[in-house]
């Protein structure tokens, strides 16, 4: 009998993998997952972004000895890539996120390990044998927080990543339309211990939102007693404003992550590859950022990294490998990006990430 061909293997680039992730997922969660935020605006200018830079390569240089090797907060990388927290990953795949920390172990390749992990944070991490780092959402319990990066730490996680864009959903309405509800079975194991929140009444003049949800999300102040309070390095995810990068780095934060999320919580806001060249003017060159939000080619990664990032992260596309194919896919798909970014280094003229600066690129604008 002729064995039959993985549906992955038909892939040549990650937006194929969204094409067979659309085929293969229930209509609900692949809206879910692709929607952004409200009309989408900033979803799409996520992409557009990279599209109004152009690449301007050297020729003749030398590149035999090139590598994309680097180091993020003192640890060795093999590339400036690294798996982006998504959580509930059963949803795409019965091994979620251990799969997922299986294909990013064999391609050296790190992840970051959501709070909303469908699987412990601990199990996930006994697959991982690159940089694994935990991102915290931010609990009411001040002493849960600690307990979460505490249990972090003894499972060998080396930073916490809090994320501080997303204390409430944005407006989604892809997913309301596609009537979304997370499949029965699938849960937040990680916070099956945490406390009760507390009940409340609302007067006719308090708001669900400023009074209700968003009382429970964190401040500067709490940020910075939780980086004093973590033995782990604590990078801030969710920056677009210079100004904050700049409090983030002085209240003690080792990095940040220039993000708006995906583009899932308040719509119309600016890409990262819009304003990171401004965070990084103000926080200097030795600063620790990294950037996420529509990353689909090695062109991408390369820009980036000329723009100021020292790494990316990949959120969408590994949701969508792993739904195609689990492991071995979400594998491919990382080989697939390794690849073209050592090819756009190669043709650039720059066999190093350290090569890589504006210098490298042409504004269309």
């Amino acid at each position: 009998m002729t064995q039959q061909t993985p549906a992955f293997q038909s892939a040549l680039n990650l937006a194929d993998y969204q094409r067979l992730a659309k085929e293969a997922l229930p209509h609900s969660i692949y809206e879910y997952v692709y929607g952004g935020g409200a009309d989408e605006i900033t979803l799409q200018q996520n992409r557009s972004a990279f599209d109004n830079l152009s690449i301007w390569p050297r020729v003749l240089n030398d590149v035999t000895k090139g590598t994309t090797a680097t180091k993020i907060l003192g640890q060795a990388w093999r590339t400036p890539i690294m798996l982006a927290p998504v959580a509930f990953q059963k949803m795409a795949h019965e091994d979620g996120e251990i799969a997922a920390a299986r294909a990013a172990s064999a391609l050296d390749i790190g992840m970051m390990v959501s709070t909303l992990s469908s699987q412990s944070m601990e199990e996930v991490s006994e697959q991982l044998s690159t940089p694994k780092w935990f991102q915290l959402y931010w609990q009411l319990d001040r002493d849960y927080n600690l307990a979460l990066i505490r249990r972090a730490q003894k499972a060998g996680y080396q930073a916490i990543v809090v994320t501080v864009d997303s204390a409430i959903h944005g407006i989604r309405n892809r997913a309301q339309r596609a009537k979304f509800e997370l499949p029965e079975g699938i849960e937040a194991v990680n916070l099956k211990d945490r406390p009760p929140l507390p009940s409340k009444a609302f007067t006719p003049d308090q708001s669900i939102v400023f009074q209700g949800m968003m009382s429970e999300a964190p401040t500067w102040e709490d940020i910075e007693w939780l980086i004093k309070e973590s033995l782990l390095p604590v990078i801030i995810k969710g920056v677009l404003h210079p100004a904050d990068a700049l409090k983030a780095q002085r209240i003690g934060a080792q990095g940040i992550v220039v993000s708006n999320h995906g583009g899932r919580t308040l719509d119309t806001v600016p890409s990262a590859m819009d304003v990171i060249p401004a965070i990084r003017k103000l926080v200097g060159e030795d600063y620790t950022l990294l950037l996420d939000g529509g990353i689909q080619r090695g062109t991408d990664v390369f820009k980036a990294l000329a723009l100021g990032a020292n790494a990316v992260l990949l959120g969408r596309p590994q949701f969508y490998a792993l739904a195609v194919g689990g492991a071995p896919a979400v594998a491919h798909m990382l080989r697939i990006l390794r690849e073209e970014l050592e090819v756009t280094m190669a043709l650039a003229g720059t066999p190093c990430i350290a090569d890589i600066n504006s210098e490298c690129l042409l504004n269309r604008d």
